[in-house]
């Protein structure tokens, strides 16, 4: 079975991403060979990067990173609810992908994004770190308008147009996960 992994790319007090990965969540419930679990970084207290060891190296020394690098590798793909933070994505998000290397090769990468402008200039940002790690991102993305798709920037009503995205991005990161299992058994019998 695939297994996709929703990461609420936000530690924030008040953020808006475990709502939304939520919604993602239930939507994409039902679909079949396939599972869809929530990773909040706010559960993995990350420092800011302190392993001597580049992530490449794959030594890691400290028990958070362990776990961390434990949690992200069981997954086939990931889908990232990004805010946009000052024209980018969060610090807590850039600094939890860069612990890690292997653990995200030949993977899939979706995004779902929030803020003034849909978030649209944080997943561009995603999209180069993500290829510098060797994974696939994929075409289909959700951008949610903190205007259009709050009412009163607090209560979560997404447009009924992001329906047909959501099931656009299901459908290319299920099958962009499956297509690169291969390279990823491959790399596991490398090592």
């Amino acid at each position: 079975m695939t297994s996709i992994a929703i990461i609420i790319g936000s530690t924030r007090p008040g953020r808006k991403g475990e709502e939304i990965a939520r919604w993602v969540q239930e939507a994409a419930s039902g679909r079949p060979g396939v599972t869809y679990d929530i990773i909040d970084l706010a559960e993995f207290p990350l420092p800011l990067l302190d392993e001597a060891m580049p992530p490449a190296m794959g030594q890691y020394a400290n028990p958070h990173t362990k776990e961390w690098a434990a949690e992200i590798a069981k997954h086939d793909g990931y889908i990232f609810v990004t805010p946009e933070y000052n024209h980018s994505t969060s610090g807590a998000l850039k600094n939890a992908i860069d612990y890690l290397y292997a653990e995200w090769n030949n993977k899939a990468a979706g995004f779902v994004s929030y803020g003034s402008v849909g978030g649209t200039r944080a997943v561009e940002h995603l999209r180069l770190i993500a290829a510098e790690l060797q994974m696939a991102t994929v075409r289909s993305q959700v951008a949610l308008s903190l205007f259009t798709d709050y009412k009163d920037f607090v209560t979560f009503a997404p447009g009924p147009q992001h329906n047909d995205a959501l099931s656009n991005l299901f459908l290319q990161i299920e099958g962009w996960s499956e297509a690169l299992k291969p390279y990823r058994d491959a790399a596991a019998s490398a090592r």
